[in-house]
């Protein structure tokens, strides 16, 4: 049995790339989020692709809940939201974010967005949630990231497992989809050493 999404979390840069493409697939990432009856958290700001999600998502008729920090909400400019919950700091809004979320999603993005990443991606291997995670692939942003993972592993520092818990695709219907049937982590934490 699979996950039922209800809301998804949507990581994003703050910037736009230098690609149209980034743009083109956030504003359908956000209409097929509304399409499907989701409701959209993320990041809270109008710049970027965040911006560009969030517009599109809403305007397609998406319930859209940004969640941003104390000290970013006094620099960026926010679109129309059903809601704007403003955390006290980034470990709060990340921790927010995952609370109200069913799913992640990453679109391309920057430092912020590899470590949210990440994070959601340690967190459900190591037991704190079971929501799945993916990435939607856009002109092959996240191929180099996807090498270094499989060299991680190869390497002995991701257990193998793991690789194919993190969904990718390049369509975001079938992302949907992927996400919708993966089942709980693959891996299991490692018995504790006797001394």
């Amino acid at each position: 049995m699979g996950t039922t999404i209800r809301s998804i979390c949507v990581f994003c840069g703050s910037s736009m790339g230098h690609s149209p493409r980034y743009a083109e697939a956030a504003a359908a990432l956000g209409r097929a989020i509304a399409a499907r009856g989701l409701r959209l958290i993320y990041g809270g700001g109008n710049i970027g692709l965040m911006g560009v999600l969030a517009t599109a998502a809403h305007e397609a008729g998406a319930k859209v809940i940004g969640v941003i920090p104390r000290r970013l909400f006094d620099l960026v400019e926010q679109p129309e939201l059903a809601e704007l919950l403003v955390t006290a700091d980034m470990h709060e809004r990340k921790a927010r974010m995952a609370e109200l979320s069913d799913a992640f999603i990453a679109l391309p993005g920057g430092t912020g967005t590899l470590e949210e990443l990440f994070e959601a991606w340690t967190w459900r291997q190591i037991g704190y949630h079971a929501k799945p995670l993916g990435l939607l692939e856009v002109e092959g942003y996240w191929e180099p990231l996807l090498a270094f993972i499989r060299h991680a592993s190869e390497e002995g520092f991701i257990n193998p497992s793991l690789v194919p818990d993190l969904v990718v695709r390049s369509d975001a219907e079938e992302l949907f989809e992927a996400l919708e049937k993966l089942e709980a982590p693959l891996a299991k934490l490692p018995e504790r050493q006797k001394p």
